[in-house]
């Protein structure tokens, strides 16, 4: 009997022992993830070097990830507008788009900061749809040859369920004020007078993107339109199309600036950031394995101005 409790005791010591090393490991883990997260996300705010850059010197402003509404970087852009050291801005774009409204907002911030200064668009690696919008709102555009960019056009996306429903024994009961109301549905078919008006919806901000690239290229709206069936196009394509003005990166923009606009050799090039608030140390932890769960693209919603090759 006394050697049962024996082991009945030191099974319960070690089961202590065990669950005091897992409730170590998940803190010093969660401690780990937080400092990691605290210096992937704190704001830059300008700083160049570590210290704060006060001298004249050109901002550089990177427009990447999925493009959404955000007004601490459209209060950004009116910051630098009224900033008097900084002499002109370099927009480094590396996105495949995103939301009409979010590419509008830059198109607009870019414009009015371009009717004060100096403001040149540098692609990367892709610049498409809503990133091609906000491009446009640059003096100039460079990219390189092997940019992809243009897929000028809009879309909205929706799925019928509807048979799969009826697959598995279910019946959606809506009730609502008009015909209209919740248009697209995926638990409804999308009725003919449905379809026509979400195809006017589309083709209305559809005009708009056209609109757009023709007064800031300087071309024709039917030129443009030959153009706006959404395809892509290499840089060398886009430079033959006229939807940019050079092949070339962040050196050939700088030289511009220097050589047409003007600009003193050799000012100092600083990085510039959204001032977002910074969340507490709970909001960085799940807020960052949120992203490491789901895509960017699985937030979209509404009408898009983005390209995509695959899901």
């Amino acid at each position: 009997m006394s050697l049962d409790t024996d082991k009945l005791i030191e099974r319960r010591r070690q089961r202590r022992s065990a669950l005091l090393w897992k409730v170590m490991a998940t803190l010093s883990l969660t401690a780990l993830i937080a400092v990691l997260v605290m210096r992937t996300v704190a704001p830059d705010n300008g700083l160049a070097g570590g210290q704060l850059f006060d001298g004249a010197h050109i901002a550089r402003v990177q427009i990447s990830g999925i493009i959404l509404e955000d007004r601490f970087r459209d209060k950004m852009l009116k910051e630098l507008k009224d900033d008097d050291k900084v002499k002109a801005v370099l927009i480094e774009i590396n996105s495949p788009g995103g939301t009409v409204v979010g590419g509008e907002n830059l198109y607009l911030g870019l414009k009015d900061l371009a009717s004060k200064k100096p403001v040149v668009a540098v692609m990367g690696s892709t610049a498409t749809s809503a990133a091609y919008m906000t491009a446009i709102g640059a003096d100039r555009i460079f990219a390189r040859n092997g940019t992809l960019t243009g897929s000028i056009g809009v879309i909205l996306q929706t799925a019928d369920l509807t048979e799969l429903m009826d697959k598995i024994g279910m019946k959606p009961v809506t009730i609502k004020s008009g015909e209209l109301k919740a248009q697209p549905n995926p638990l409804e078919s999308l009725s003919p007078a449905a379809r026509k008006h979400m195809q006017d919806v589309v083709m209305d901000m559809y005009d708009l993107f056209v609109g757009m690239v023709a007064e800031r290229r300087n071309m024709d709206v039917d030129a443009v339109k030959k153009l706006a069936d959404g395809r892509v196009f290499t840089g060398q394509k886009a430079l033959d199309a006229g939807l940019i003005d050079a092949i070339g990166g962040e050196a050939e923009a700088i030289l511009w600036l220097e050589t047409e606009k003007s600009l003193e050799a050799d000012l100092r090039v600083v990085d510039e950031k959204p001032d977002y608030p910074r969340p507490d140390v709970v909001e960085r932890v799940f807020g960052a394995v949120g992203k490491a769960l789901v895509s960017e693209r699985l937030t979209l919603d509404g009408l898009l101005a983005v390209w995509q090759p695959e899901l």
